[in-house]
């Protein structure tokens, strides 16, 4: 019934799945997937529905792979107890204050991290960029003192690792339960100071402020990390873009979102069924897994023209979906897009004739992002 979700391989979707989505999409709107064990679903409209609509498609159910590696959060929550949460920590992520808020630190850590490497002209921009800025801002909005970049980038990398794994129906790696171990530590010794942790742990048990925590983060490591690496990829990889916002520094932004309908940095969201339900023709069980690919909503072509050519003029940039929709849209999009912007202004700005030295292309089944991005530029 379903002939294309049928011949899918794990190998397909995480390497290039762009293809292999698109027929999906033509095809097999909602389609049973037997390497996920569920259904997949492709059309920009359907995956707005599903995301919106958590009484019929929920976040929890113990399967929900972050829960199985940092316990329940409000990524993994929903209805009130998503709320009860997710309140304690919104308050930060508040949009109209995060320029106030994180503006100045953002640029004066782009600044430090570029300094480090900016005169032996060449970098791999992932690891000594976007990586460490993702951690440190992260750590200071959540007010987590002394926290070195390398040691929560390997805790992040396992953690990662294993809700991958977990998605790709393996038997989760026990190295993703450690680093969550190193860092309940970290972040239960960091409660006790006046912080954004402290005031959380007023509302919620203190387990419960850790998985939090740590969703958060994890979510905001993972999303401002693969947001740059992407984006520095894209613009190096088309010219005429790259020529855009090098006589346009203002049309960034535009980049940003661009960038974000190309390669979400996170591909897919799981939800499960609550009910029995007919979504575009395909019988849905109740208990049934339900993943929307955010990779394939945002390339259909019955929404962005063209979806496979990376183009800043277009008039509908914000209408992808990287940062998902509904009750769980993501808690720290406008301080992600803020890293990013900040992130490439300065490596626009401070290394003239960059360039990529190796060709790279994001991978990942759940999380999309090149490997590396190895540039070279005019050392002064």
């Amino acid at each position: 019934m379903f002939p294309v979700g049928a011949e899918a391989t794990i190998e397909q979707l995480t390497a290039d799945p762009h293809p292999l989505l698109a027929r999906l999409r033509a095809a097999e709107p909602v389609s049973w997937l037997p390497v996920l064990n569920g259904w997949l679903v492709t059309r920009h409209d359907l995956a707005l529905q599903v995301m919106k609509d958590a009484a019929t498609f929920t976040v929890d159910d113990p399967r929900f792979s972050t829960a199985q590696v940092v316990g329940p959060s409000m990524l993994s929550l929903d209805a009130d107890e998503h709320a009860r949460h997710r309140t304690p920590f919104s308050r930060q992520f508040r949009p109209r204050e995060i320029e106030d808020r994180f503006g100045d630190f953002v640029r004066a850590e782009c600044a430090r991290l570029v300094d480090g490497f900016v005169a032996t002209g060449r970098a791999e921009l992932r690891r000594a960029l976007a990586g460490p800025l993702a951690v440190a801002v992260v750590a200071d909005a959540l007010g987590l003192d002394a926290t070195d970049a390398k040691r929560v980038l390997a805790w992040y990398d396992a953690i990662v690792s294993t809700v991958a794994e977990i998605s790709a129906g393996h038997e989760p790696d026990p190295g993703g339960a450690q680093a969550f171990g190193e860092l309940r530590a970290h972040i239960e010794g960091s409660t006790a100071k006046p912080s954004l942790l402290a005031d959380a742990a007023r509302a919620l048990a203190l387990p419960e402020v850790v998985s939090n925590a740590a969703v958060l983060m994890f979510g905001g490591i993972e999303t401002t990390e693969g947001m740059i690496a992407n984006l520095v990829l894209h613009l190096l990889t088309n010219p005429s873009q790259l020529d855009i916002v090098r006589a346009d520094p203002a049309r960034i932004p535009d980049a940003v979102e661009e960038s974000l309908r190309m390669e979400p940095a996170a591909a897919v969201v799981d939800r499960y069924a609550t009910r029995d339900v007919e979504l575009a023709g395909a019988s849905i069980a109740r208990g049934d897994l339900v993943t929307v690919s955010l990779t394939a909503a945002n390339r259909d072509p019955a929404v962005f023209d063209n979806p496979d050519e990376f183009d800043l003029g277009r008039p509908n940039l914000r209408h992808q979906l990287a940062f998902a929709r509904g009750p769980h849209f993501c808690l720290g999009i406008d301080l992600a897009r803020l890293e990013t912007r900040v992130a490439v202004e300065a490596v626009l700005d401070r290394l003239p004739g960059l360039a990529l030295t190796d060709p790279a292309t994001p991978a990942g089944l759940v999380f999309r992002k090149p490997d590396g991005v190895h540039v070279r530029w005019d050392a002064r």
